[in-house]
């Protein structure tokens, strides 16, 4: 409450009270004019504040809201092949419905390994001065996964958005990993090609060459993200090369081919093997390359992001973010990892986490939540600074041997799944054994190191990669739940023994949810992203069944899940197939709502589906991008043409109404 002292009222007040008393018993007189106002006084001392009320009771729960709106995409179904020219040729879709409306598509190739465009021929492999390698008999070696060569042929194909331009970058999976670029010409109606003499070989002798490219991705900042898969094992070549001068396994000897010249391959392929392989060590290859397209001309750029750790990389797949990056490794008894890059679009530094399988569930494929271990922290210009000619596995770790699985000098660590005894070197030859060692050998060695970490190194046959912003979760596929993954398996010697799975040789696709809020790593630090999954759930698996003829799996259902891409805006995810559980492999359409599958297209005999990748938007259309690889190399009466890897998009498509 405010005080006011009005003085001149209390003035007026004291002279009526006087007047009244000298007029004691007699009549009152006229009442006086009232005074003025006073002046506003000082304020007062705030009160004592108040005792809270008690709480209201709860109010009644609202509804639950409904599912966002996706428009409902559908593709025309491609039958089962049965006659012998369905089965020799690539069979596609011819209708999508969106909406209710209904658009013809087709499938329209772009290039087959040995075109010739520009002076230079699609596939073919040269060394890492640039000169063609052929074979032998003097015929070029070309990466089709069909010939002599040591190979599978093309696989990820990326549609580049840059300079007011299309391009494409193609990766092929031969030990003599080539790459090639193009830029592509578009129609007014969306019909794309590949333009006249635009065709260019990808240099990538600044990184020791490429290997085994697989699976990629187009960056959300358009370049070309690949991959290097099957990394040779550095142990096992260092033991073989005691006293020889190869190896003896084909894959890393044929390499040696891209460290030679022209003039020791004219002596002949062994003795120039014998040569390169003088040139080269493990750990040049078994990283994640990536290609940008510098100018109008499609000059290109090769980089390897040692950062983000050598293993056998199938896919890399970078999330909204620019910074956050899944990792799938591709083999058995493997890991799954996460990369956390410390700048936006700029993979050349950060953290490396992998991930740790806590079981929940053993049916139908498995359930489990996932923990991340931290691998620590890395930058490429550190670990490419000790790699070269000269290094061995013995430079990086010194081994003992394991007894009953354990290491029996407490100074070593125990590497489950590689029952190894392992202990990090001097590797830089710099302080002795500090931190920096540490982080180079987690990445030269990543499930090595992984494994003595703690991480699950348990995982057979791990493919592809995508994300669904409309769900928010990650895809990855496993191509067979087997070996590694089964309960007290043998490969599992030494090992945690995380994943205890029945044996599903027709493999699963695996749903992860983003997690609500910012995840951590076992020790409890804060992971720098908002992406970080925190769960690994079986949402759709193969069915083995011989019912029909030369086919082992489901021909209903998929089997040998490979690469997936999911459309944004439609609940659909596009999973490929590699495997020969069924006689020709597909792909299918997955609706993850209403779990319903469409088959979308069927590759020719002995070929498996690779590269299926979605694009929404370009300029205007949308299309999917898929390769048959190796097609009819079992086949005796096929031809030269028959047997070549073949890319092509299914499109156009009008996906106005999934932008969202």
């Amino acid at each position: 409450m405010m005080l006011f002292l009005r003085k001149p009222l209390l003035g007026a007040m004291m002279l009526a009270t006087l007047g009244q008393l000298t007029a004691c018993g007699s009549d009152n007189g006229n009442d006086g004019v009232t005074g003025r106002d006073g002046s506003q006084g000082s304020q007062g001392i705030p009160g004592v504040d108040g005792s809270n009320g008690t709480d209201g009771t709860n109010g009644i729960d609202g509804t639950n809201g409904s599912d966002a709106y996706l428009p409902r995409v559908e593709f025309t179904e491609v039958a089962l092949p049965t006659s012998d020219a369905e089965k020799r040729s690539i069979q596609s879709t011819t209708h999508v419905m969106i909406d209710g409306v209904s658009q013809p598509v087709s499938f329209t190739q772009l290039m087959a390994t040995g075109d010739q465009n520009n002076g230079e021929i699609f596939g073919l492999s040269k060394d890492i001065s640039g000169d063609i390698i052929q074979f032998e008999d003097a015929s070029n070696y070309l990466c089709s996964g069909t010939n002599d060569g040591v190979g599978s042929g093309l696989d990820y194909v990326s549609i580049i958005q840059k300079h007011d331009k299309l391009f494409m970058v193609a990766q092929f999976e031969c030990q003599v990993g080539s790459m090639y670029s193009a830029e592509l010409d578009q129609s007014a109606t969306g019909i794309l090609s590949v333009k006249v003499d635009s065709l260019q070989s990808v240099d990538q002798s600044s990184e020791f060459g490429g290997w085994v490219h697989c699976a990629g991705q187009v960056t959300p900042w358009q370049s070309h993200l690949g991959s290097e898969e099957y990394e040779p094992d550095a142990a096992d070549v260092e033991s073989a090369l005691v006293g020889n001068t190869l190896t003896g396994s084909k894959y890393y000897d044929e390499a040696a081919l891209y460290h030679s010249t022209a003039a020791e391959r004219a002596t002949g392929h062994a003795a120039a093997k014998e040569a390169g392989i003088q040139r080269m060590s493990p750990y040049f290859v078994g990283w994640t390359p990536e290609v940008t397209i510098l100018d109008a001309a499609g000059t290109t750029d090769y980089v390897k992001h040692y950062s983000m750790g050598r293993f056998s990389h199938e896919l890399a797949y970078v999330m909204p973010d620019n910074k956050t990056v899944y990792l799938s490794d591709d083999g058995t008894n493997v890991g799954f990892f996460m990369f956390i890059a410390d700048e936006e679009m700029d993979l050349s530094a950060g953290t490396l986490y992998a991930a740790k399988w806590i079981q929940t569930s053993d049916a139908s494929g498995g359930r489990a939540l996932i923990d991340w271990i931290s691998l620590g922290h890395a930058d490429s210009a550190t670990v490419k600074d000790v790699i070269d000619a000269d290094l061995a596995f013995s430079d990086v770790f010194e081994t003992d041997t394991p007894v009953d699985q354990a290491c029996t000098d407490n100074s070593f660590t125990y590497a489950p799944s590689f029952d190894e005894c392992l202990k990090v070197k001097d590797i830089d030859g710099l302080n002795g054994v500090d931190a920096v060692d540490t982080e180079i050998a987690s990445r030269l060695e990543t499930r090595r190191y992984a494994a003595m970490m703690g991480a699950t190194v348990e995982f057979r046959k791990e493919e592809g990669i995508t994300y669904d912003a409309d769900n928010n979760k990650v895809y990855v596929a496993m191509s067979a739940v087997e070996k590694g993954m089964l309960d007290d398996s043998s490969q599992d010697l030494g090992g945690n023994n995380d994943v205890r799975l029945p044996q599903n040789s027709c493999g699963a696709v695996y749903a992860m949810d983003v997690l609500p809020v910012r995840g951590v790593d076992t020790t409890g630090m804060a992971i720098d992203s908002r992406f970080v999954v925190g769960n690994m759930n079986a949402i759709v698996t193969g069915t083995p069944d011989t019912s029909v003829a030369n086919n082992d799996c489901d021909v209903n259902g998929i089997s040998k899940p490979d690469n997936v891409t999911y459309l944004q805006g439609s609940d659909v995810l596009v999973i490929g197939e590699d495997g020969s559980e069924h006689e020709n492999n597909m792909v299918w359409a997955y609706n993850v709502k209403s779990e319903a599958l469409t088959r979308i297209l069927t590759t020719p005999l002995d070929a498996e589906t690779t590269s299926p990748f979605w694009y929404r938007d370009v300029n205007g259309f949308g299309y999917m991008t898929v390769v048959a690889q190796h097609p009819m190399g079992g086949e005796g009466d096929a031809t030269d043409d028959d047997k070549q890897s073949k890319v092509g998009v299914i499109g156009p498509i009008d996906f106005t109404k999934l932008q969202k």
